[in-house]
């Protein structure tokens, strides 16, 4: 039966090639007589087999699918010139903030078309570093990717994580600085971190989920995290699990020793909620257990640092949009705590602290920009470094003993300028600076603030070439997320900057969901207030259209992951408003995705099924459930990967074969799955690049845009 679907996808696929005009013929999808019962719903779910990954069946109509939308994509005749002002674009230096470890500074570097960044090692910044790992040389096709890394305080090893195909799952190994060697010590393949070092460099910390009995299974759920402790030179199988609870299976971890390496603190993390515990356990004394001290489950609680008992805490507990207070290890109860830096005025959000040079490194959010203020250990302001445009400020992190810190601003025509901060002399001096054949000055980058549905007032963000009608007619990219307490800020991307060139608007809403404006704004977009975030997305678009930027037909939407739940929520409940929707990685399936590796993580911001109440309410927005035959849904290319173990290839896959059997118009809807690939992090950059040329190109012909002569030229 496989090869006989095998053979009439092939077919499909060829179809289209041969009559790329005529109205698309997709794959047929089989339709399988599945129902499940939901307090007492019947709710059908004919394509529940693509949910097996590994399938013969699902791998055929994977590839039945890429034959058809490659057909569709092949004959756009501008795609070439989009792919090739795209490379054109990506190619530039690229750094990373350099980190300081005992005498070295490490940093990452990509060369401008390197599938991944190298990570260097030097003493002197003045100096080319020395190539210390590159994820290159592990694989052809730039497919292995370097993770997470964390370094001893004197420098001397560091701990790295490495994936394949984007991957959640890695492995970790330890390397020799000095030599570039790696040493014998290796977690294997599973979803664990190295969260901290000790002091001494003896050994390391980190958590791991015991792995689904089927372990070649991207699709089994992970639960009952624990904390170990590896000792360097010893076995793994040896290494001590210093805290685990089986009796809450949804409980997640983290453990920090503190600078001075008397406290081990250990964060209790309940899924995605904002929300967390604190225990510690005193390490000067060896039985001491790990104990609660703020273990109210009240607040967000970030260790900033301490001074012997007493302990610096960025909290939001009392305070939503957080404030910095000091806390007393033997005085753990709010009316004990002293503010040192007190909740902001207005909306105004502290987003993050750090200790850096015996000083407090604020980050303020300000109506979603960034701004950057340092204070003493008493909460005294000293000085602000303010933004030199529309734009975001990144890094400022450091050690406690450190007199710089390096520091980048970008925006969306600004490639990220990376500086140097001293603090003796309080100036920043220009460090990295990358240069991309373009004219920043060219470009219009503006906050403006629009209403939703409910009154609430949204900011929003637009980048454009200088000079625009306000006429109706400029092609325009809505993007958004709105959820986990995630942030939008302005930032550079090569793909935007072409976007931008082509003659589109890009703008980018700030949805209810995430923490512009702390925890209020984020408890307004999640659960059972999730449909404010479409209602803001929808009334941006609307806003857009009422402006005079855009109209209907020339309108595209995006977002990925829960930004393709976004997608897909939008253009159910809204076919009518759209030209066209770019669904990446996206949650489409709300009533199954606890059911798949991490997904039940997210019931903290989506409510579940298994609950009466939340199934109801899941069900009104639902992307998969929403569709409906007969109604004319906007063109849509969904994207997604077939590694992909956060967000399933499932969602995007059941999500696309019902909206192709829905569909009543002429308008085509796509997908594109990406072999070798995952949710997106560690993703090559050929891949990034051939992904948004494809996206481009779609929008190009299903938007009616008409390039600038000589584009991709």
């Amino acid at each position: 039966m496989t090869r006989l679907l095998s053979r009439a996808w092939a077919l499909a696929g060829l179809a289209a090639v041969l009559s790329a005009q005529a109205p698309l013929t997709y794959p047929a999808t089989r339709k399988a007589d599945v129902v499940d019962d939901y307090h007492g719903t019947k709710v059908a779910d004919p394509y529940r087999w693509l949910e097996d990954d590994r399938s013969p069946e699902t791998a055929a109509w994977v590839a039945a699918q890429n034959r058809t939308t490659r057909a569709y994509l092949d004959q756009i005749p501008e795609r070439k010139a989009v792919e090739a002002r795209l490379t054109k674009l990506w190619d530039y230096e690229k750094f990373g903030a350099p980190a300081k470890r005992g005498k070295y500074y490490i940093y990452s570097h990509n060369t401008g078309l390197q599938n991944q960044s190298v990570l260097y090692v030097t003493t002197d910044l003045k100096q080319p570093g020395r190539v210390l790992l590159d994820p290159n040389a592990l694989s052809k096709d730039g497919t292995v990717s370097l993770g997470i890394t964390t370094f001893t305080d004197d420098g001397r090893l560091m701990a790295y994580s490495l994936s394949k195909g984007g991957a959640d799952l890695n492995i970790w190994k330890v390397r020799n600085i000095e030599t570039g060697q790696d040493l014998p010590d290796e977690l294997p393949l599973g979803r664990n971190g190295v969260s901290d070092w000790t002091k001494d460099g003896s050994g390391f910390y980190y958590t791991r989920y015991p792995l689904p009995k089927d372990r070649s299974a991207l699709t089994g759920v992970f639960k009952n995290q624990q904390l170990l402790f590896h000792k360097l030179g010893t076995p793994v199988e040896k290494d001590t699990v210093l805290y685990e609870r089986p009796d809450q299976p949804d409980w997640g971890f983290g453990g920090l020793e503190t600078d001075d390496g008397k406290w081990l603190v250990v964060y209790q993390s309940q899924g995605t909620d904002r929300r967390d515990r604190v225990f510690l356990k005193d390490l000067t004394k060896p039985t001491a257990p790990v104990a609660p001290w703020l273990d109210k489950f009240d607040g967000s609680y970030r260790v900033v640092g301490n001074d012997g008992n007493t302990f610096y805490v960025l909290t939001d507990q009392g305070a939503p949009r957080s404030r910095l207070v000091a806390i007393e290890v033997g005085k753990p109860e709010s009316k004990d705590w002293k503010t040192l830096i007190p909740e902001g005025p207005g909306r105004d959000v502290l987003a993050g602290v750090n200790l850096v040079a015996n000083r407090f490194v604020a980050t303020w959010r300000i109506d979603a920009l960034t701004t950057v203020r340092l204070y003493d250990l008493k909460g005294k302001l000293e000085r602000e470094i303010a933004l030199p445009g529309v734009g975001s400020l990144i890094g400022f992190g450091g050690r406690r003993e450190d007199t710089e810190a390096f520091y980048g601003f970008t925006s969306y025509n600004r490639p990220t300028t990376l500086y140097r901060y001293d603090f003796a002399t309080g100036k920043s001096e220009v460090f990295r600076q990358s240069k991309v054949a373009f004219d920043p000055a060219a470009f219009e980058v503006k906050e403006v603030f629009y209403p939703s549905k409910d009154g609430t007032k949204i900011p929003m963000f637009l980048a454009y070439r200088k000079g625009l009608k306000l006429d109706g007619q400029n092609p325009t990219l809505l993007y958004g997320y709105g959820g986990f307490n995630v942030p939008a800020t302005p930032g550079f991307s090569p793909g935007v900057l072409a976007w931008m060139e082509m003659g589109g608007v890009y703008a980018h809403a700030c949805l209810r969901g995430g923490s512009e404006y702390g925890r209020a704004w984020y408890e307004a977009g999640r659960q059972r207030t999730k449909q404010n975030v479409f209602d803001d997305f929808i009334a941006a678009a609307e806003w857009l259209i009422r402006e005079k930027y855009t109209a209907t037909p020339r309108l595209a939407i995006h977002g990925g992951s829960n930004g393709g739940l976004l997608v897909g929520a939008c253009m159910t409940q809204r076919p009518d408003l759209f030209g066209a929707a770019l669904p990446a990685v996206g949650v489409m399936d709300m009533l199954r995705y606890h059911t798949f590796t991490i997904g039940w993580m997210w019931k903290s911001d989506y409510d579940c099924s298994d609950d009466p109440e939340g199934f109801k309410y899941l069900m009104t927005y639902s992307p998969l459930h929403t569709l409906k035959p007969g109604v004319k849904y906007p063109p849509t290319l969904v994207t997604t990967g077939d590694h992909d173990d956060r967000v399933v290839p499932a969602h995007s896959h059941k999500f696309i074969a019902t909206l192709q059997a829905d569909q009543a118009g002429s308008a085509p809807v796509l997908t594109r799955i990406e072999t070798d690939a995952g949710h997106g992090a560690g993703k090559p950059t050929t891949k990034q690049i051939a992904e948004r040329a494809d996206q481009w190109a779609f929008l190009v012909k299903n938007l009616g845009i008409k390039l600038p002569e000589g584009f991709g030229k």
